[in-house]
């Protein structure tokens, strides 16, 4: 079983206590390596239009620039919180740290679409390797779990905070310098957070930690992989060629593969019995419909109002403000809602509001004025910003208390795995509809009422099934549990990366 990040160091553990001082540099550098990692998600979106002029690519190139970074980071993330706890977390989180500032500056100098996929490609290992271990940074460094709590508010705040600034800085930086602007902006904050964590934080490690899952970790990403190739290759090499139904029949092979090896592992990175809960399976799917529809829509945000609308990349970046702006503004008190009324209702009241905003994105056109586009982009992401916070709630509620901080990170890892699906799901819609001789415009407005149709249906799902199994109530307490949180103490409902 994967090591908890959020479980408190064992007594008597190196880090568990520290200095006043010691723990406020531990916690900012911490927070300001996650908000860099945020802030690549958003701010890459934002720069889409200059890369396709730039680059002189096409879509295909666009979609893997996106998802060579997400599909890493999917993949890798549950295996670089084992990586911390095993073999120290100053270590992992430097070395994440190193990896992305010096990809981030490979990527700037990219010459082609290939350099800067090779670039993205490292850039995802990093944030891996940096994400899970700022947090198992936290967790140990504050064992007392009240101080824990706001120490993890804090880094989720600045998640947000990185989220939001994305497309402003993009835009700000795209004017001013061009695209490749974005990723220089990274190299100066890995070089402070290299040169004060050196100095100022100090070794912790789980020594119970499990051995790495290689063969589970490469089977995942090979197969993901293959099938994301065959997605987003599909339209431009023809979903019947050769190719591309050999990349689907290897991904079938080696997802398959993942499976059996991981059902036969003592210590696989997804335990596959997790998945009998109803609620974990439930909740977990819904974040994989949370990650595609979010990031496979706000993916042709952008691309909307510059290529679409005629829109400066400045002025898009602005424009696209109301999604992240609604989601840093909902998400904190999502959780708290979910407390008073109950998972099942405000994740279905969620998946409802983004699927209609999504819905209603896909009826706009070049000469919709921007007050009638902007609450649509800020309903989907009130709506995104109700369900990600209580689906990990959920999600953890439906294992044992040992095991909140795997199901945190699976949670996390499914959102990913939609978001790349996302990516090449949509943007596969896109060049289907402009093969058959629709317009850019006509494409996206189809992508996005998929995107809708599918979040509603999902919202469906969620009205019916986000709760425990009646077996597993009936055996733990002899009664029905109710749909709402448990009365347990409650874990921090951060979902990580």
């Amino acid at each position: 079983m994967a090591a908890s990040p959020l479980a408190p160091e064992a007594p008597g553990a190196p880090g568990a206590t520290g200095s006043r001082s010691n723990r406020a540099v531990l916690l900012t550098v911490a927070c300001l390596g996650q908000f860099m990692v945020l802030l690549d998600n958003t701010i890459v979106g934002a720069a889409l239009p200059d890369m396709q002029r730039r680059l002189h690519t096409q879509l295909t190139g666009l979609q893997w620039i996106v998802d060579a970074y997400v599909l890493l980071v999917a993949m890798l993330l549950l295996s670089g919180g084992v990586f911390a706890d095993r073999f120290g977390r100053k270590r992992v989180f430097l070395a994440g740290v190193a990896v992305f500032t010096a990809a981030s500056a490979l990527c700037s100098l990219a010459p082609s679409v290939g350099w800067l996929i090779g670039g993205r490609v490292v850039q995802g290992i990093g944030a891996a390797a940096l994400s899970p271990a700022s947090l198992a940074l936290l967790a140990a460094a504050y064992p007392v779990p009240r101080e824990r709590i706001k120490a993890i508010g804090l880094w989720a705040g600045f998640s947000g905070i990185g989220l939001a600034a994305g497309p402003v800085v993009g835009g700000v930086l795209i004017d001013a310098f061009g695209w490749p602007a974005i990723f220089l902006v990274n190299v100066p904050i890995g070089v402070v957070l290299l040169l004060v964590g050196l100095r100022s934080l100090e070794e912790t490690r789980n020594p119970n930690a499990p051995a790495i899952d290689v063969p589970g970790t490469a089977l995942s990403v090979l197969g993901v992989g293959a099938m994301t190739y065959g997605l987003i290759e599909g339209g431009a090499r023809g979903w019947t060629s050769p190719v591309i139904l050999g990349g689907f029949a290897v991904a079938v092979v080696l997802l398959a593969a993942f499976i059996a090896v991981e059902a036969r592992r003592s210590a696989p990175i997804l335990p596959l019995r997790l998945f009998r809960q109803r609620l974990f399976t439930v909740s977990n799917t819904a974040m994989v419909v949370v990650g595609f529809a979010l990031m496979g829509s706000s993916f042709f945000f952008s691309q909307f109002f510059v290529d679409v609308q005629g829109s400066s990349i400045l002025r898009a970046g602005l424009q696209t403000l109301p999604t992240s702006l609604a989601m840093v503004i909902v998400s904190p008190v999502a959780g708290r809602i979910a407390a008073r009324y109950g998972f099942r209702i405000v994740v279905t009241a969620g998946l409802a509001v983004a699927g209609l905003g999504l819905l209603a994105l896909g009826m706009v056109h070049a000469d919709t004025g921007y007050g009638n586009v902007w609450w649509r982009l800020a309903l989907v992401g009130v709506g995104f910003g109700l369900t990600m916070s209580p689906l990990t709630g959920a999600a953890i509620q439906a294992v044992s208390p040992q095991e909140g901080g795997l199901a945190s990170g699976i949670s996390s890892t499914t959102r990913q795995i939609g978001a790349v699906l996302g990516v090449a799901v949509l943007g596969a819609i896109v060049r289907t509809r402009q093969s058959g001789g629709a317009s850019f415009e006509v494409g996206l407005n189809s992508a996005f009422v998929a995107a809708g149709g599918i979040t509603v249906a999902t919202a469906v799902l969620t009205g019916l099934w986000l709760t425990k199994s009646p077996t597993r109530a009936a055996s733990s307490s002899g009664a029905p549990e109710p749909t709402g949180p448990s009365r347990q103490t409650p874990q921090p409902l951060v979902p990580r990366g």
